[in-house]
Formats: structure tokens, C-alpha cells, sequence
């Protein structure tokens, strides 16, 4: 139980790599509170693990941001922990990009993230060993086509992970980032019907194809993407973008 005594608050902890982020913590005794924007998928991750709390929220608002953060706070005590999952992507020729589409995927996928760093870092500051991870994407260290916005958001979330790692580098807070490749999540899901419905694939070659863009050749799991999650929060590493392809 190396994180007991710990309060981890996961954002888009409800499914996917958020929830399976949310059982690794838990397994090594971390308190937990678990945010994003609906309620019933964190409401049924959190009865699965003891005592987790449940904060609704949209990362992209700050009075939201701050207000689920005092709730935390009052349930399980300052935060030590904060891990950096809520996330959208989007796919569209840069030609087609939307003031509309570039700001929301600036503002989920960075903007997010800096609300609810700054929210928790005097709770981090002040912790023994505070400890940021976001996830951030294999999009955040090289180029894709027709994903322009999301690209250049996660690029900028790597890119404040190692200057939020420098700055407080004489600090007992380490910042770092997990960069995954295509994950068998709901995300990835409808990245492949957006293949289906432009190309007439079906839902398997659509799926195949991008798994075919992992170095890997296949879908990774969102459990790779919380164990490497996990070992971010136990190292004393500082400013590294871990790549999960």
C-alpha cells in the first residue's frame, strides 16, 4: 500500500484510462475523487472502490474547476496526487477546422489542464511528495494528419508538464506525462466511425487501421496506460513525457 494516506483526484476518472487510472491508485491504498461532467459513470466507478468520492465538473471552467477541488478537499483532505485525464479529440481536415473546434480542443485538452494545475498546487506544494501526471497522447510528440487542434493541444500539455518539471524542480512536486497511442477506449471508438462513415470500412478495419498506427501494431489497454500512470506517481522522475505506443 505505498500511497496510503494519499488523495489522488482523477479528472475524467468515470471510464476509460480515468477509471482504470482510479483502480491502480486505489490498489495501493490511495484515497481518491474522482471528476468529469456526468455523474453516472463516476457514481458506478466510485461504488467499485471503497470510499472514492465523486466531483461533477467541466475541466474547461474554472468556477467549476475550483468548486469540485474544495469538495475533495473537505471529503479526503489536501490533494497529493493529481492526474490530468480529461481529454476530447476530434478529427477534421486542418482546411475544415472551426474557430469553434480549435478553441474547445485547446480549451478541453490544455486549458483543462492548467485550470487543475494551478487549482491543486498549493495542496501539492505543501504535500510531502506531490505528484502531477497527465495524459497527454502519442499526438502530443509527433504529427498526424487531420487532427491539427488536438495535436497542437497535447503538444502544448507536454510542453507545460516539463516547464511546470522545471520550474518547481527544487520543490518536493514532479511533474510528468504519459503519452499512449491509439487506446481500446470510447475514443478511440469513435475515431474508427468516423473512419466507417467516410470510407464504408467496417467497424474492424476501421479499429485495425489505427491500431496499425501504433508502433505496436495493436489497440493498447487502458490498464498499460494506469500502470505506467502508477509508476510516474511512485518515481522520483521529474519532466518526462513516457511514450505508450
Amino acid at each position: 500500500m505505498r500511497l496510503a494516506g494519499q488523495h489522488a483526484l482523477i479528472t475524467g476518472g468515470g471510464t476509460g484510462i480515468g477509471a482504470a487510472i482510479a483502480h491502480a491508485l486505489a490498489s495501493e491504498g490511495a484515497k481518491l475523487t474522482l471528476v468529469g461532467r456526468r455523474a453516472g459513470p463516476l457514481e458506478e466507478t466510485a461504488r467499485k472502490l471503497d470510499g472514492a468520492g465523486v466531483a461533477l465538473a467541466d475541466v474547461t471552467k474554472r468556477e467549476e474547476v475550483e468548486s469540485a477541488f474544495a469538495s475533495a478537499r473537505a471529503a479526503h483532505g489536501p490533494i497529493t496526487i493529481l492526474v490530468n485525464n480529461a481529454g476530447a479529440a476530434a478529427g477534421v481536415p486542418f482546411a475544415k477546422v472551426s474557430e469553434a473546434l480549435w478553441r474547445d480542443m485547446l480549451a478541453v485538452n490544455l486549458g483543462g489542464m492548467f485550470h487543475c494545475c494551478q487549482a491543486a498546487l498549493p495542496d501539492l506544494l505543501a504535500a510531502e511528495a506531490g505528484r502531477i501526471v497527465t495524459v497527454a497522447s502519442m499526438a502530443g510528440l509527433h504529427g498526424f494528419a487531420y487532427a491539427a487542434p488536438y495535436i497542437a493541444a497535447k503538444h502544448g500539455a507536454v510542453g507545460l508538464t516539463r516547464a511546470l518539471a522545471a520550474e518547481y524542480s527544487r520543490t518536493n512536486l514532479r511533474v510528468n506525462a504519459v503519452c499512449p497511442g491509439f487506446v481500446d477506449t470510447e475514443m478511440t471508438s469513435q475515431s474508427a466511425a468516423n473512419i466507417i462513415a467516410k470510407t464504408g470500412r467496417s467497424d474492424e478495419e476501421a479499429l485495425a487501421e489505427l491500431a496499425r498506427l501504433n508502433p505496436s501494431g495493436r489497440l493498447i489497454s487502458p490498464r498499460e496506460v494506469a500502470a505506467s500512470v502508477l509508476d510516474l506517481v511512485l518515481s522520483t522522475g521529474n519532466g518526462e513525457a513516457v511514450e505508450i505506443a
